[in-house]
């Protein structure tokens, strides 16, 4: 059935698609022609700098307001060095050292680098409170669990995102600290009733509001006591009438993406999620990561048919594509600002980072990584203290795999530096941990969410807040074991 171009184009601006590969595509480019909103760039869409300017600059020859998306968060979250990690710590590191002004000016060096590329939206920062140690997606992005702090933190980001032209974007509304399960792959619920949400949950979203944050993010969330059955990208309960009406929202709403199964399962696929976050209250609905011509034209065509049939009203996606141009006009609009950053990620991570015991007669340690599963949303970016170490042996081993009697062995008496990302949760972690510790002095590197667990008999224990590259340099730093 061919649509009729006027609808068509108008389904269109509420969407923002992705491409695979460095270069867009001419699908991708006459898309934008065509009106679609814009593009979210990911990992495989980064080699280097001037790769990355001219992408951005062949969308433009398309439409000079298109809107080019990225989830660039800091710390463990990077698409710009996905292929090094970030020089920069993440929230969680910036939450521990509790500097305002340093938070501001880490967000604003990174929305610096985002100017100079041509990117105009940054899907960050990251304001859930991390309420829940074993919360498996949010974790070292939050800048951590007391609401008063991520709320001040939160400010602070969004100040110094959008102090450079890039419009922040906050997540994820009404908050995904809580939850114990990854939305990318279930609907997680956050059973308690609204109270509790504004007391621990919504605090940094009024502060990023008052702070003029141009765009915040939907969470694929149950809260049954809002949204029922739904996520809360599909309830108007939670977009107009918590959002926009209880918190006076006045920005763009952007969703998390909509092939994530929070989304996909409750709605039945990406184009149905799509008019059901529409008629929510949603505005910019983000396809997903795995998008080409055919997903844009389903979900564009499931758009003008909802227009047809009575799910949706035409001033409501009139009103959301509205929305997103006036966002893309405001990042046309603000002239960017720069700053000498220079090192100064490498200096907040070591100012973050904190020692418990005793680090004293650490010479030439046995290093032992221990791999840990990235998320979807971390991808596959280096981690550890291996390109940072200078002459120290370095050994890299899966917990349930590893032999404990080897590893004493080959370290012989020098002490054993463990690093890893949330060891306690591992399969095998803290095992191997009381293992080695039961014969040699064991020093263990937390880079993940420093939960309450503390291994017994260990000479000290290290929190990273992070595992970015800016993270793994603290820690050898700290250790005396970088070069």
């Amino acid at each position: 059935m061919r649509l009729d171009p006027g609808l068509r184009r108008l389904a269109l601006g509420t969407l923002l698609a992705a491409y695979p590969g460095p270069t867009p595509p001419d699908w991708a480019v006459e898309l934008v022609a065509d009106g679609l909103a814009g593009h979210t760039l990911f990992g495989r869409n980064i080699d280097e700098p001037t790769q990355v300017a001219a992408s951005t600059a062949a969308l433009r020859t398309a439409r000079a307001d298109v809107l080019v998306a990225i989830d660039e968060e800091g710390g463990d979250v990077t698409r710009l060095a996905h292929a090094t990690g970030s020089p920069y710590p993440g929230n969680a590191a910036l939450g521990a050292i509790d500097d305002e002004a340093l938070t501001r000016d880490i967000h604003q060096a990174i929305g610096g680098e985002l100017a100079a590329l041509g990117i105009t939206v940054n899907l960050a920062p990251t304001v859930d409170v991390n309420s829940t140690d074993d919360n498996p997606v949010i974790g070292t992005r939050s800048f951590g669990a007391d609401p008063a702090r991520v709320a001040a933190h939160s400010a602070a980001a969004v100040a110094g995102l959008q102090a450079t032209g890039v419009a922040a974007c906050a997540k994820h509304f009404p908050g995904h600290g809580a939850t114990v399960t990854d939305s990318h792959h279930e609907l997680p619920t956050v059973d308690v009733p609204p109270e509790v949400l504004r007391r621990r949950d919504l605090p940094p979203f009024a502060a990023v509001i008052a702070a003029g944050t141009r765009a915040v993010m939907t969470a694929h969330i149950r809260v049954p006591a809002l949204t029922g059955a739904a996520p809360a990208t599909f309830s108007r309960a939670v977009l107009v009438d918590l959002l926009r009406q209880g918190y006076g929202f006045t920005g763009a709403v952007i969703t998390d993406a909509l092939e994530m199964k929070g989304a996909a399962l409750a709605a039945g696929g990406i184009a149905p999620g799509a008019v059901r976050a529409l008629a929510a209250g949603a505005d910019l609905l983000c396809i997903g990561a795995k998008v080409d011509a055919g997903l844009v034209e389903r979900v564009a065509a499931e758009i003008v048919t909802a227009l047809g049939d009575g799910r949706l009203g035409r001033e409501r996606v009139e009103q959301a594509a509205g929305r997103a141009a006036e966002l893309a006009a405001w990042t046309r609009d603000t002239g960017p600002t720069t700053l000498a950053a220079a090192g100064l990620g490498y200096a907040a991570a070591r100012r973050a980072v904190r020692v418990e015991g005793s680090l004293a007669g650490l010479d030439h340690p046995l290093v032992v990584q221990v791999h840990a599963r990235s998320t979807v949303v971390q991808g596959r970016v280096p981690w550890g203290l291996g390109p940072h170490l200078h002459g120290a042996e370095l050994v890299e081993v899966v917990a349930t795999e590893a032999d404990p009697e080897e590893l004493r062995r080959r370290a012989g008496n020098r002490p054993i530096v463990l690093v890893g990302r949330r060891l306690h949760q591992l399969p095998g972690g803290a095992e191997l941990v009381a293992a080695l510790a039961g014969t040699h002095p064991v020093v263990v590197v937390e880079m993940g969410w420093p939960a309450r667990w503390r291994p017994a008999g260990t000479r000290a224990f290290v929190i990273t807040y992070g595992a970015s590259h800016a993270n793994g340099r603290a820690a050898a730093e700290v250790l005396g074991l970088a070069g």
